[in-house]
């Protein structure tokens, strides 16, 4: 894992307990006449190598810091169960448009392209591309870009390619990276903040971006964290804004518990979709008082690392991975929600979770609610 916190498990788990917002930035090379605080991942990033240098790019870059921090796992999936069965499956809503941008600036300039540029690296497929030909792979591998959901969709296709018995092994995350192409997008809809995002608060006023990857390997061993549920849904509703009522969102919930076979109660800490965004917030908390009777400890962590935009999906899925890893049959330290204080008052109550909460051990849920209406939900637990 690697976002504005830092790279790996160890480095980001406390952060995140400890709610920390002092890693946001100050770019005002985004948006002009703007400065926007973003979640930038800092440091130099490993070198994408010389046989792959069509897919240097940052966001293949960042894919490799992740990668590397489970690079032994993952060979030795590969050993025992054979390149060919061992997929990848990446979700990306930018790919390397970061990149592609500072080419086209080099063509404005001098009349060509960067020489060092190349269309894999922006191209969505190129994410699964490259981490396959980096591997040497021989299982199937591409990339779901579906917005905001892209990395859960990701996972939840690694356990379908699972079930299915197309692999024994699936190397599955998401990555994004900050560009000015959606980083302008989302200042024209009105979506950005100026400030830190604020979800679920009477104040807030949109979200602040962020970029990381985040890497799982996803096989059928027993043990461990277990991806017990997936729900989609595809609602529709308008090109950039969820439908009011959250009824996709709903939708996604309760097929995810149908799909794990939990009741609501078993849910024990939900990680919200929580953009810090008008809509998004009053439909999320309303569609969640109508599949939970009684709602379980909820945060947002976008007011932490920032909105990851493809990678979301993933990377929350990888917080509520650390939630349960950190747990014992005691209970469990759900990450705290972040924000001003201030409740909206016309939003269902959710019990936001305050620093230092401890609740009774169950399973986690994570929610990612896309553009166009791409909704997922998925539930982990530990086994036992």
């Amino acid at each position: 894992m690697v976002n504005a916190l830092g790279r790996g498990a160890e480095e980001i788990w406390p952060r995140l307990l400890d709610g920390d917002q002092s890693r946001f930035r100050l770019r005002d090379d985004f948006v002009p006449g703007r400065s926007l605080l973003v979640g930038e991942v800092s440091g130099r990033l490993p070198a994408v190598p010389g046989r792959l240098s069509r897919y240097a790019c940052r966001n293949n870059a960042m894919t490799l810091a992740a990668l590397e921090q489970i690079l032994e796992r993952v060979e030795a999936a590969i050993r025992a169960a054979g390149r060919e069965r061992v997929g990848v499956v990446m979700g990306t809503s930018t790919s390397g448009v970061g990149d592609a941008e500072e080419a086209i600036r080099e063509r404005r300039r001098t009349g060509a392209l960067a020489a060092d540029f190349d269309y894999a690296q922006l191209e969505f497929g190129g994410a699964a591309a490259f981490v396959s030909e980096y591997l040497d792979l021989g299982g199937p591998a591409y990339t779901i870009s579906t917005a905001c959901s892209s990395g859960a969709r990701a996972l939840a296709s690694a356990r379908s390619l699972l079930e299915l018995g197309v692999c024994d092994a699936v190397v599955a995350g998401a990555t994004d990276t900050l560009c000015g192409l959606t980083t302008n997008g989302f200042s024209a809809l009105q979506a950005i903040s100026d400030e830190i995002t604020n979800p679920c608060s009477a104040n807030r006023k949109g979200l602040t971006l962020g970029e990381g990857s985040v890497i799982f390997l996803v096989t059928r061993q027993g043990g461990g964290i277990q991806l017990r549920g997936v729900g989609e849904s595809s609602e529709a509703h308008h090109m950039s804004a969820p439908d009011p009522e959250g009824r996709g969102a709903e939708r996604a919930m309760r097929a995810a518990l149908a799909d794990a076979e939990m009741a609501p109660e078993a849910i024990a800490y939900l990680n919200l979709h929580g953009t810090g965004t008008p809509l998004n917030d009053a439909m999320e908390c309303a569609a969640i008082a109508r599949v939970f009777p009684r709602p379980p400890a909820c945060s947002s962590t976008k007011s932490l690392v920032g909105h990851t935009l493809g990678a979301a999906g993933a990377m929350e899925a990888g917080f509520c991975w650390l939630v349960l890893r950190a747990g014992s049959a005691d209970g469990l330290s759900p990450i705290p929600h972040a924000y001003d204080g201030r409740r909206d008052p016309a939003l269902p109550a959710l019990p936001l979770v305050d620093k230092g909460l401890r609740v009774p051990a169950g399973a986690v849920m994570s929610n990612s609610f896309g553009f166009g209406g791409n909704n997922c939900t998925l539930i982990l637990a530990a086994a036992g």
